[in-house]
């Protein structure tokens, strides 16, 4: 195995297990409800998914913070420390500012460590997104590769990890001005359902409307018919904002019709889940395109 640690932010929705079995360190990230600051990383009880949805469907407003440089650089210290070197895999840049600071962070590091590396990608993803290139990079750790080249293919791949989702109500994307307020009035009313995903430069696109919660769910599952490649080897990962029973009728239509070798259903925490809002599902996988 390489001697090199990685390192990623609560966006990638890694399951405490999941982290601690593919050796990645998750920095949490700041969740502000109800007047209430919680730490949120891996799989964290500080904030159970259940009440913190229920509260989003009460009428609470939530909001998020990037992880700033210091904690980078808190999390990241004691490995350089014990002669490691450490790749970070960044939430999108084009989403926050959380990567920017992870540039910092190294930055400040090298030159406290300047026999140590210290590589930060910018995966241009998010949540199941994120977390399929920190697998990725885990792999070629446990394969033997350096941090270089485990750099490398996190940035040789990233431009093929497709992430399609689709969400219950506007408002949520209204509040962080994803869609105009009118939009969002005329969509609940006509009962019009975005089907977003994102694009290269790791931003929120909107590529169709659909009329109906199941026909955007379906849209979700055309998408990755037409670009999936090699279905047969892949995972493929379905998360949900507490709306499990879509996101299984989801991952039932993507082994049927598409032929994925696996899928995973699991929950999205509260990162995107403050945005997206509950009834959010979304897609992850690799494609020809994004």
């Amino acid at each position: 195995m390489s001697d090199f640690r990685i390192f990623t932010d609560a966006c990638c929705d890694l399951t405490a297990a999941d982290a601690a079995g593919l050796g990645i360190a998750v920095v949490p990230m700041t969740v502000i409800t109800a007047g209430r600051e919680v730490s949120f990383g891996a799989g964290s009880a500080g904030l159970p998914l259940d009440r913190f949805y229920a509260g989003l469907r009460a009428g609470a407003v939530a909001t998020t913070a990037a992880v700033n440089p210091s904690a980078w650089a808190d999390a990241v210290r004691p490995c350089l420390e014990r002669g490691c070197d450490a790749l970070v895999l960044a939430f999108s840049s084009g989403l926050s500012a959380t990567y920017s600071s992870a540039r910092i962070a190294a930055g400040e590091l090298r030159e406290e460590f300047p026999d140590r590396k210290v590589l930060v990608c910018d995966t241009l993803a998010v949540s199941g997104g994120e977390g399929l290139l920190c697998r990725e990079a885990a792999v070629r750790r446990f394969s033997g590769d350096s941090v270089e080249a485990a750099a490398a293919a996190v940035s040789r791949l990233r431009g093929g990890v497709c992430q399609w989702f689709t969400v219950d109500d506007l408002q949520y994307l209204r509040r962080g001005g994803r869609v105009s307020g009118a939009a969002s009035a005329v969509g609940g009313l006509l009962q019009v359902k975005p089907v977003m995903h994102m694009d290269a430069r790791g931003r929120i696109e909107t590529a169709q409307k659909a009329r109906g919660r199941r026909a955007s769910l379906n849209a979700l599952v055309a998408a990755m018919m037409r670009t999936a490649t090699d279905p047969q080897r892949q995972t493929v990962y379905v998360g949900h904002c507490d709306c499990r029973e879509d996101a299984l009728y989801v991952r039932d239509q993507v082994l049927e019709r598409v032929g994925m070798a696996k899928a995973v259903v699991y929950p999205i925490g509260p990162v995107i889940g403050a945005h997206a809002g509950p009834g959010a599902v979304g897609l992850f996988f690799f494609g020809a395109e994004r």
